[in-house]
């Protein structure tokens, strides 16, 4: 790691997570005078509303940019799914493990504005109240705790679209699609119609939300003395003027692009577990090596934009939850995966030489976010897989590993999906990480036993299906 990679790692790990009201504010100023509209109108002029005012951060040395909050480390809430007590805000503030800072401002601010506006309205309150005694009885005894009536739903990863359409292109998609609506013939003409002006909105606020970092760095690079730095933040400004309105053209441009993506998720929701950049490796492989054989972009370079980009993910704890999981939930990472290796679509190794990029990025960093899975298509060479059984065992959040060449086969086979629709999908979860390299406890060893009546490529060796194994889909 260079000087400025090591410093960003470093102010990442040093700085302590704390709770930013700045989110709930906003979205709160925003419903208290919101005309009446459809629901995904209304969602989408919301969500222009956070993406419009919420702050701009751009720190010193930063190549890729953009916060979740304020600052990094600064994790907003979500009032509108579940609102925070005073008596949970003092809980995070206080509790031994995972401390989340939440400052006294925070709360005078949660006490004035947010609890009386979102108390017993919020998705969480209401879902309560549609719940049998028992239900609640059980709940309040610990019999069980429901993280989903705290988040919206997640374990989703990205595709490749936005490596190839800018949403100027998408905008223009969703014109074609209104355009193309049948009110006389389709009952649900109306309904279409909503969600795709909702749709244009969003891609409306997100190019906006880069320009206004665009416009930042502009102002920084006036006011910056050096005059490398200054040229760093002109040239940030030029990528954030670029994406993700239209698509991207290089390395970083396409690093920015999706990072614009992933804070637009999580700023509209708080989605469980994560947002998830999918098989980040051959989404990015066609830019890095255009511009390696062009000579406009060095491995030196590339590896310092996955570094910085790594930080990132680092820099956006999971928002923190309310009543019995925030005093005893100890996981506070957003669980974001990122995928290396596999298949291509077209059934090909995807292996490349940015895969193995990728893996000494994570060696060298040591994060416990992003949280990784390695794929192997189906075998590698053993001076190769020996880079990613080094990787495994010497990362403190270590990679889960897979097998395209089996997986592929058995998700096409039986869940309907086509091929080619089954090899471009990506692990969203990754074990949840250990508090340090030598609290790790090596995982149970997963049965195989249930293959044998679900998938074409599974030993027919197999034992029975056990009472473990997984149901019929």
């Amino acid at each position: 790691m260079n000087v400025r990679v090591t410093t960003l790692r470093q102010q990442s790990l040093d700085t302590q997570p704390w709770l930013s009201p700045e989110r709930a504010e906003l979205l709160t100023a925003f419903y208290k005078t919101a005309e009446p509209a459809s629901v995904p109108v209304l969602r989408a002029r919301a969500f222009a509303y956070l993406l419009a005012n919420k702050t701009i951060h751009i720190g010193p040395g930063e190549l890729i940019v953009g916060e979740r909050g304020p600052a990094p480390k600064g994790t907003p809430t979500y009032p509108e799914l579940c609102c925070h007590t005073l008596e949970d805000l003092d809980v995070l503030d206080t509790r031994e493990k995972i401390r989340c800072t939440v400052s006294s401002e925070a709360k005078q601010t949660y006490a004035r504005d947010i609890i009386p506006v979102w108390q017993g309205r919020s998705m969480r309150d209401r879902l309560f109240a549609e719940m049998t005694a028992d239900w609640t009885a059980a709940y309040e005894a610990g019999v069980f705790t429901e993280f989903m009536e705290q988040r919206a739903p997640g374990h989703t990863a990205l595709g490749d679209v936005i490596y190839r359409k800018g949403f100027l292109d998408l905008e223009a998609d969703i014109e074609r699609s209104l355009a193309a609506l049948d009110y006389f013939g389709d009952p649900q003409a109306y309904d279409k119609q909503e969600e795709l002006k909702a749709m244009r909105m969003a891609c409306d606020a997100i190019i906006r939300f880069a320009g206004r970092h665009a416009e930042k760095a502009r102002a920084l690079a006036v006011a910056e003395p050096d005059p490398n730095r200054r040229r760093e933040l002109e040239a940030i400004a030029a990528v954030c003027d670029r994406v993700p309105a239209h698509a991207p053209r290089t390395f970083h441009e396409a690093l920015q692009a999706y990072w614009f993506v992933h804070l637009g998720v999580i700023t509209e929701l708080n989605t469980w577990d994560a947002f998830n950049p999918g098989r980040l490796d051959q989404h990015l492989y066609p830019f890095f090596r255009r511009e390696r054989d062009a000579g406009t972009l060095t491995e030196e370079h590339a590896r310092e934009l996955l570094q910085c980009f790594w930080v990132k993910f680092n820099n956006q704890p999971a928002p923190p939850k309310v009543g019995v999981t925030a005093a005893e939930s100890g996981t506070y990472t957003d669980f974001a995966n990122i995928n290396t290796g596999g298949l291509r679509t077209d059934g090909s190794d995807g292996v490349n030489d940015l895969t193995y990029l990728i893996l000494d990025v994570i060696d060298e960093m040591r994060l416990l976010q992003p949280s990784r899975t390695i794929s192997r298509a189906t075998s590698v060479s053993s001076a190769r897989s020996g880079t990613a059984r080094r990787n495994t065992a010497t990362t403190t959040s270590g990679p889960m590993g897979c097998c395209d060449g089996s997986s592929t086969p058995c998700t096409s086979w039986s869940k309907g999906v086509p091929t080619r629709a089954a090899a471009s999908s990506a692990s969203t979860t990754s074990r949840r990480p250990a508090t340090s390299t030598s609290a790790r406890s090596p995982a149970p060893r997963p049965t195989t036993a249930w293959r044998s009546r679900r998938c074409p490529t599974a030993s027919r060796r197999s034992r029975a299906p056990t009472a473990t194994a997984p149901p019929r889909s």
